[in-house]
């Protein structure tokens, strides 16, 4: 008698496991990641850290650079949503209000995760990972724009510099430089990052940027 054949997983049974899978390796590299730094990882360390073959981690990630790309996406998936996220409106007074909420969160993130902090601000030099975080920096600018947009009047920005994203990237500056000295974001160091980016702001935005007697709508923006 013929055995009838097993059923076949559907495709969206079969893109879960694979998306289980790929969590598992990015969960695995980012434990390692924070505990040894950039130039420890593999993908035979990561494989045995995932507790599967190496031709697993391979089927999903052509290589180190690969896996550092989504791990550098999966980090910036956080700072997008600490910008999305609302803020109070009648809390804020002045445009420096909004800016200090947006960079406490930002440093939140920092403070929480060793594998931000490897990936953004550590001195690593890979060329991937550097083009990778300054392309979602555009993104996070804009964002960050819409969220400056929602509350205050803003007035007549560049077209060609994104302010906001570069502001960012200007107080990454000054916490990646506290990484290097002191291997974390000192106190110190945050409130200098802070100024930073409130200085750059500065030069665009005047002191009393009016306020919106409402926050606007986000189909508005």
């Amino acid at each position: 008698m013929t055995r009838p054949a097993p059923p076949r997983a559907t495709p969206r049974k079969s893109r879960a496991r694979s998306q289980a899978r790929i969590d598992s390796i990015l969960d695995a590299a980012r434990t390692l990641l924070a505990a040894e730094g950039v130039a420890s990882l593999s993908i035979y360390s990561v494989a045995e850290r995932a507790e599967i073959p190496p031709s697993s981690v391979y089927h999903f990630f052509a290589g180190v650079p690969a896996l550092l790309e989504a791990l550098t996406s999966d980090v910036h998936a956080a700072f997008r949503a600490c910008l999305q996220t609302p803020v109070e409106h009648e809390a804020l007074s002045t445009w420096r209000d909004l800016s200090q909420r947006i960079e406490q969160r930002m440093l939140a993130i920092y403070s929480e995760d060793a594998a931000a902090r490897q990936l953004i601000l550590a001195q690593h030099g890979l060329t991937e990972v550097t083009r990778a975080d300054r392309q979602h920096d555009l993104e996070l600018g804009q964002l960050m724009h819409a969220l400056f947009m929602r509350h205050f009047e803003l007035p007549v920005l560049p077209q060609d510099v994104d302010v906001f994203a570069l502001a960012m990237e200007l107080g990454d500056r000054v916490y990646a430089r506290s990484i290097q000295l002191h291997d974390c974001i000192t106190p110190r160091m945050a409130e200098e990052g802070l100024r930073v980016v409130d200085a750059y702001l500065g030069l665009y935005l005047p002191p009393f940027l009016p306020k919106r007697l409402a926050p606007m709508n986000e189909s508005d923006l």
